[in-house]
């Protein structure tokens, strides 16, 4: 256990030592602890049972110096080579204090139990490690690939992009893509964490899933790892193995075990004074025979029991164990947590912010009303707006294409340069004119004629029953409206309920659809504000404003919202499987597309960072006991018996993170 920063290992040590300390492969440790055990259990009973004296016990207790002290001298001398004083160096100078005074047996007994604690420390911790490393043994090690007109089994390694795989019923998908053929339900739970496998469909175009990848709607796409039901798919792939989902969540996952929280690097500042302390008061307690006239070797005694009691392993071990197994537990249920700081600023969460397309709502909204201005035909404007839209992957624009080929009996048109207007609308070229389509403001801020009167009025009455509006002007002339619908997720209401009962005091809603859309929508949803017609420079600038009062969290898609998820302190992406932009830009990742994940987040977290409390004064309450009790003559063998199992109440508590239930 190291009083500086944990290296990128779940051990805080490399116990891959090689040579004879490495005999018995990964079980060494506690071999080598159980071996001092049996010597130190050997010796006592032949010393105080059958009483036999001389070299024998003494001999045995050696042996236990030998076994449990080795692998403790190796990592001793590593660390004071690299200039740091730790726990291990601590205990090794007590139990050389021990033998210097004769004191065989508990010298033997101090390394055996120190030695099992620490093994035992290790293998505990090494379940957390193996939840994790477990998430890389989703994926198939082969693939069954269609090249050339015939089937060839191939390395998933081997795979390109393109390459049509074939995923047989009740088989793993081996990569990422989408499905060109077949149907099937399949079970995502080691991705997204749903509970229910999703129904797969075949792309309705190939080439332009090919071209758009990260556009496929999710009916029709497969991640790796994930399990295909009774059907047979033929998936097209859109991702190397080393790209792939499941690749990018054991690679940040595993980054998450070294990332740092407050209460890691508060604990690393105070070991780093606190161990160079503990070493001075023991000097000093060796010395006091000089000004009390006591005797050395009970002073000395009494300086080795300290330095028992005052090393803090508990508390070294107390924050990094509750952390890991929280990241393992949550990467499980398809959240992805970056590390120590997000987990513990989830946990302390005083208000939420969310955005509303997407994540408040389905994020598919349908066709509701095309209103044609003046003497304007509605398939015109119809036939105008699809031709823009079309270009858009935006969910509004992809519902206005979906709608509208019930209503036309004439293909649109073909428009290009499609041109984003950020948070207003879209510019286009359609038969050698501009066209516009967006929000009314737009063309408050555009050249060309302003809207005329029955243009807002249409506005106003659209909205005014909820729909989102887009105004089309085609050239100088107004074409109409159109208004849109998107509803509110099933379940979002229970969400909110949720998170308030977890302590979430405040929720907001940022959108920049309308006022009179987004206060419907969160008055439905029961949210306590709904802020509107925000450009994204806008809902950085109401994060701000929210975090004067205290912690937020928010909550979108981790594109849109890349800056606000930037400036709060808890970015929170929804619906990030797939999404390369969405993993790296939050600090935590709801892997599924469902918001119902966030309050299991929440809890994990505050249950996190009441377990770390928990250990903090488990272990910092152990430390201010035992060493007035040494003072006061408690000898080694007792202090190391609670010394040690501090630790482990310390990691057993930390595991209980394991199995934290999704409706505690």
């Amino acid at each position: 256990m190291s009083t500086s920063a944990p290296p990128p290992s779940t051990d805080d040590h490399d116990h891959d030592h090689g040579g004879v300390l490495d005999i018995f492969g990964a079980r060494t440790e506690i071999v080598f602890a159980l071996l001092a055990g049996v010597a130190v259990l050997t010796g006592w009973l032949l010393e105080n049972i059958a009483d036999v004296d001389g070299a024998l016990p003494t001999g045995l207790f050696l042996a236990a110096y030998v076994f449990g002290g080795s692998l403790t001298l190796r990592e001793a001398y590593q660390s004071v080579r690299a200039g740091r004083f730790e726990i291990d160096f601590l205990m090794l100078v007590a139990a050389v204090g021990a033998a210097a005074l004769g004191k065989f047996f508990e010298g033997g007994l101090l390394l055996f139990l120190f030695s099992l604690g620490h093994s035992l420390e290790h293998y505990a911790m090494g379940r957390a490690k193996r939840a994790i490393e477990a998430l890389a043994e989703l994926a198939p090690k082969t693939a069954l690939v269609r090249r050339d007109d015939a089937e060839v089994e191939i390395a998933v390694e081997d795979l390109i992009v393109g390459d049509t795989v074939i995923v047989r019923p009740n088989s793993r998908i081996p990569a990422d893509g989408f499905v060109v053929l077949g149907t099937s339900s399949v079970d995502q739970a080691p991705i997204t964490g749903e509970s229910v496998p999703v129904d797969k469909q075949p792309v309705d175009d190939p080439s332009r899933a090919a071209d758009a990848p990260d556009g496929v709607a999710p009916e029709s796409r497969v991640f790796a790892g994930t399990i295909n039901g009774s059907g047979a798919l033929d998936v097209r792939v859109t991702r190397r193995a080393a790209d792939n989902t499941l690749a990018r969540v054991v690679q940040l996952v595993s980054e998450a075990e070294t990332g740092q929280s407050s209460t890691q690097r508060f604990t690393d500042r105070f070991e780093r004074y606190f161990v160079p302390a503990v070493i001075l008061f023991v000097v000093g307690l060796i010395g006091s025979p000089l000004v009390t006239g006591e005797d050395f070797s009970d002073a000395f005694y009494r300086a080795m029991a300290v330095l028992v009691a005052a090393s803090p392993c508990a508390l070294a071990i107390a924050t990094p164990s509750a952390v890991l197994s929280a990241v393992a537990r949550a990467g499980r249920s398809g959240v992805l947590v970056k590390g120590g700081g997000p987990l513990e600023d989830l946990g302390s969460l005083q208000a939420m912010a969310f955005d509303k397309t997407g994540t408040i709502t389905e994020g598919k909204p349908r066709l509701t009303d095309v209103v044609a201005g003046g003497d304007v035909p509605e398939a015109r404007l119809l036939r105008a707006a699809v031709a823009v839209e079309r270009l858009s992957d935006h969910p509004l624009a992809r519902a206005i294409v979906r709608d509208a080929a019930a209503r036309l009996t004439e293909p649109p048109p073909t428009a290009s340069g499609l041109q984003s207007i950020i948070g207003r609308g879209v510019r286009a070229t359609l038969d050698g004119l501009p066209i516009h389509v967006g929000k009314l403001d737009l063309f408050a801020e555009i050249d060309g004629p302003t809207p005329p009167a029955e243009i807002g009025a249409f506005v106003e009455s659209l909205e005014a029953a909820g729909r989102t509006t887009m105004v089309v002007r085609h050239g100088d002339e107004y074409l109409g409206v159109i208004g849109v619908m998107d509803t509110a997720r099933p379940g979002v209401s229970t969400v909110v309920q949720e998170l308030r009962a977890l302590g979430v005091g405040r929720m907001v809603m940022l959108s920049g659809d309308n006022q009179r859309v987004a206060t419907a929508i969160a008055a439905e949803v029961g949210l306590d504000e709904a802020r509107g017609d925000l450009m994204p420079a806008d809902k950085v600038t109401e994060i701000t404003a929210l975090r004067a009062q205290g912690s937020v969290g928010m909550v979108g898609d981790g594109v849109n919202d890349a800056p606000a998820l930037a400036s709060a302190t808890v970015g929170i992406a929804m619906g990030a499987a797939g999404s390369d932009v969405a993993l790296e830009t939050a600090d935590i990742a709801l892997m599924g597309d469902d918001l119902r994940r966030l309050p299991f987040a929440v809890g994990l977290g505050r249950t996190t960072n009441a377990i770390i409390h928990q250990n903090l004064i488990v272990s910092l309450g152990i430390v201010a006991i035992l060493i007035p009790a040494t003072l006061l003559g408690l000898g080694i063998g007792p202090a190391v018996f609670v010394h040690e199992g501090s630790t482990l109440v310390v990691v057993g508590n930390a595991l209980r993170l394991l199995a934290y239930r999704e409706t505690a």
